[in-house]
């Protein structure tokens, strides 16, 4: 059977897209959508990717208007959270962690959007 190697894109609405990918590429690192065909996509570093439909009433994205929440993968979550506090953002981090898996944190894009940082095991 023939699979996908991993996402080629995520796609999403939002009310001041231009301003958005700015934040993103700002505080997270992540380039935005080039332009035209010569320029340079965000490239991710390989690892695991969880692909996990949810329940329709669950309460784990935070706000029920929110039909999807993305998690990104880091390498020192401390410094990130560090990084994340530095610039005015709010990150709170995962009471339980470390699990098994590894550490998490949590914190809001400028839109409202659910953001789960993960430092794999």
């Amino acid at each position: 059977m023939e699979r996908v190697d991993g996402f080629g894109g995520f796609f999403f609405r939002a009310k001041d897209p231009k301003a958005l990918a700015e934040w993103y590429q700002q505080h997270m690192g992540i380039d935005p959508a080039p332009g035209d065909y010569s320029g340079r996509c965000w490239q991710q570093s390989e690892g695991a990717t969880i692909f996990a439909p949810f329940a329709q009433d669950t309460a784990y994205f935070g706000d029920p208007g929110k039909g999807f929440m993305l998690n990104f993968r880091v390498r020192d979550l401390a410094a990130m959270i560090a990084q994340l506090r530095a610039a005015g953002i709010e990150v709170q981090p995962d009471p339980g962690s470390p699990y098994p898996n590894g550490s998490f944190a949590r914190l809001t894009d400028p839109e409202g959007n659910p953001i789960e940082l993960w430092q794999p095991a």
